[in-house]
């Protein structure tokens, strides 16, 4: 389910990939840190529910600190890794601006929903265990990557360039 979506996506914006191709070398590293981030929430918050260590009721004050923490990690790595990959790689500075702005955004959703979604399947009754790292990569490389072409799509106008 979350290919098709992906694929549709990409398809949507097909003609933002023709006219910056460089925005296609980073879907994988994008899609990779998102899952990565959310999947370091949803565990965290099963290892401390299973422990006892927190509870429903402690739910709103861990998806916080878990979105924060998220992104403080976007920050850092845009702050890194758009600067290095147009010094080092030769990336135009329209497309490393995406990076940089997109990473501090998928870094958040992805703390936020791999944090939360433990919390959701706990009040339905399912077992957080078996369901939520499944359905928080689907949402997360789903709304990873419409978040990436839209800012894209922004700082490509901002930069006064074509698409």
């Amino acid at each position: 389910l979350s290919l098709s979506f992906t694929a549709i996506i990409m398809n949507g914006f097909e003609h933002t990939l023709s006219k910056q191709i460089q925005l296609a070398y980073f879907v994988p590293l994008m899609a990779g840190h998102g899952g990565n981030t959310g999947g370091q929430a949803v565990g965290t918050v099963l290892s401390a529910l299973s422990a006892g260590v927190v509870t429903r009721k402690d739910a709103m004050k861990v998806i916080w600190k878990e979105a924060l923490s998220g992104t403080m990690m976007g920050v850092v790595l845009g702050a890194v890794v758009g600067p290095i990959s147009h010094y080092l790689m030769g990336i135009s500075i329209p497309v490393a601006t995406v990076v940089s702005v997109t990473f501090p955004l998928l870094s958040t959703i992805a703390a936020l929903l791999g944090s939360s979604l433990p919390f959701v399947c706990v009040v339905m009754g399912l077992d957080p265990a078996v369901i939520a790292a499944p359905a928080m990569t689907s949402f997360v490389d789903v709304t990873g990557l419409l978040c990436y072409f839209l800012i894209a799509n922004q700082v490509f106008r901002l930069f006064g360039l074509e698409l």
